[in-house]
């Protein structure tokens, strides 16, 4: 086996026995982004730092430190600051900037001995569900319809690059960042397993913020137990952020093997319309696979959940707008040149305008409008007392159930190109946009392939805090499924 293919749990196993290192593990993902360029994955190669960070992992796993990701290379999203490394989250406003301090999260994973291999690609601002906005260019999925060979895929958003490198097996494990699905609709597009933790179990600080309220961190990897793994790693309060929660971290991988007899999942009967066809069908094969391991299925109702994306597209560029009237070309980010007898308002609209991509400068005009005078009241108030009754809708749910089980998506990837319509590509995001809103954990785990040979995903939602009982339904899953399925290498 080409040591690219080790899980984390896999490769933890053998770099603790001492017949791997993780300069070996690092060398062979260096390797394999090196021949996946086409695929276009990487915003920035930082290979000489990933040599010396194995190397001080190899020291410490002599002197026989054991820690589940000491040594285990990790592909970083490019909204994470890294201390003294280029983080430009894919847009021109940011071209060049090199942060002085370290994000939480990826502290957290160079404290233990995780090796950075590169900062990965993205939409612009994390805007977007195809990286067909980011600065460098669309990453492309390696996956292909098996009935067109050449018909690139993209492989979701706006986390892309992420779920790329782990569904082409050069790096075991990548960070994401989930606003509205940014986690699971490309894991699920991509054959991949995608976790976004209850908001605030992981830090914000050090993420560049697309909607505040929203953004949360989270592990992409090619397993459950893997997601258990890194989320222990990576989550816990932090005084920097004080939306960060100070619960206890519980050990995630240690409650996979639950009993989960008499686990009640609900089913949203809300959501049956727009899960048609090959969705529906993997759906029900997550329903019986989960009666196998004594759960039971349960229909409940999300009803305020048809609004959850027009709420969501007033919120999120609502905070969008806030967080970047930042970058104006004098605090931070690019600055336009001006022509004779330019004022500081073209210095202004001159740098947003260059700076910010189509999207991003949609999101922020569409933010401004429903945050100003004369707007705020009928537009961002009232998306927030929808957001209130889309919370309690699942407060209720969960009364009668333990877990949610839903698609990921509604269909497989799209190809390059073909989502001209904003609009169209939002739907993609129906089923994972109402979490966000609620501030609850959901994972995407891989099914099976759709007739076209694209992956497609199931989401399992948890109670707030109870990621342990989620990835153990999940991992019931992915042992039922066995899902096993490669991309066949093309690049």
């Amino acid at each position: 086996m080409n040591i690219t293919e080790l899980s984390i749990a896999e490769a933890r196993k053998r770099l603790d026995a001492g017949d791997l290192t993780s300069r070996e593990l690092t060398e062979a993902s260096l390797a394999a982004l090196d021949a996946a360029s086409p695929l276009n994955v990487a915003s920035h190669r930082v290979d000489e730092h990933a040599l010396a960070m194995a190397d001080e992992a190899d020291r410490r796993l002599k002197a026989g430190e054991r820690a589940p990701m000491l040594g285990i290379p990790v592909g970083v999203k490019d909204n994470f600051c890294t201390k003294g490394i280029a983080t430009e989250a894919a847009s021109r406003m940011l071209e060049g900037f090199v942060p002085p301090y370290e994000s939480t999260v990826t502290a957290r994973l160079w404290a233990q001995g995780a090796v950075l291999a590169a900062k990965l690609s993205m939409d612009e601002f994390a805007m977007g569900g195809s990286t067909e906005s980011a600065r460098i260019g669309p990453c492309i999925s390696p996956w292909r319809r098996s009935d067109d060979d050449g018909t690139k895929i993209v492989p979701g958003g706006s986390s892309g690059g992420s779920s790329a490198a782990i569904a082409a097996r050069l790096l075991p494990a990548a960070l994401g960042t989930d606003t509205g699905g940014s986690i699971r609709q490309p894991a699920a597009f991509t054959g991949t397993v995608g976790l976004k933790p209850t908001y605030g179990r992981c830090s914000r600080f050090g993420m560049i913020a697309f909607a505040s309220s929203l953004d949360q961190p989270g592990p992409m990897v090619r397993t459950v137990r893997d997601a258990a793994l890194m989320l222990g790693v990576i989550a816990g309060h932090d005084k920097q952020d004080s939306t960060s929660s100070d619960r206890a971290v519980p050990d995630f991988e240690a409650l996979l093997d639950q009993d989960l007899a008499g686990t009640r999942i609900g089913i949203p009967s809300e959501f049956r319309e727009s899960a048609a066809g090959e969705a529906e069908a993997h759906w029900q094969r997550g329903m019986d696979m989960l009666r196998d391991a004594g759960c039971e299925i349960v229909e409940i109702s999300l009803p305020h959940s048809q609004y959850a994306l027009p709420t969501y597209y007033i919120i999120a560029p609502a905070e969008a707008s806030s967080n970047l009237a930042r970058f104006d070309g004098v605090r931070y980010g690019y600055r336009a040149r001006l022509d004779q007898g330019d004022g500081i308002d073209d210095l202004y609209s001159k740098s947003r305008a260059e700076g910010f991509g189509a999207e991003v400068r949609r999101r922020i005009l569409i933010g401004t409008h429903v945050l100003s005078v004369g707007q705020y009241e009928k537009y961002y108030r009232r998306a927030q007392k929808v957001r209130r009754l889309i919370q309690r809708d699942f407060e209720q749910a969960f009364e009668k159930c333990d877990a949610i089980l839903t698609p990921s998506v509604p269909g497989t990837a799209f190809a390059i190109g073909e989502m001209s319509d904003p609009t169209e590509m939002r739907l993609k995001d129906r089923f994972t946009v109402p979490v966000n809103l609620a501030g609850l954990p959901a994972i995407s785990i891989p099914i099976g392939l759709a007739e076209n040979g694209l992956p497609l995903g199931l989401q399992l939602i948890g109670r707030k805090w109870e990621e342990g009982e989620m990835l153990a339904l999940a991992q019931a899953i992915e042992m039922r499924a066995e899902f096993s399925a490669r991309p066949e290498r093309w690049w």
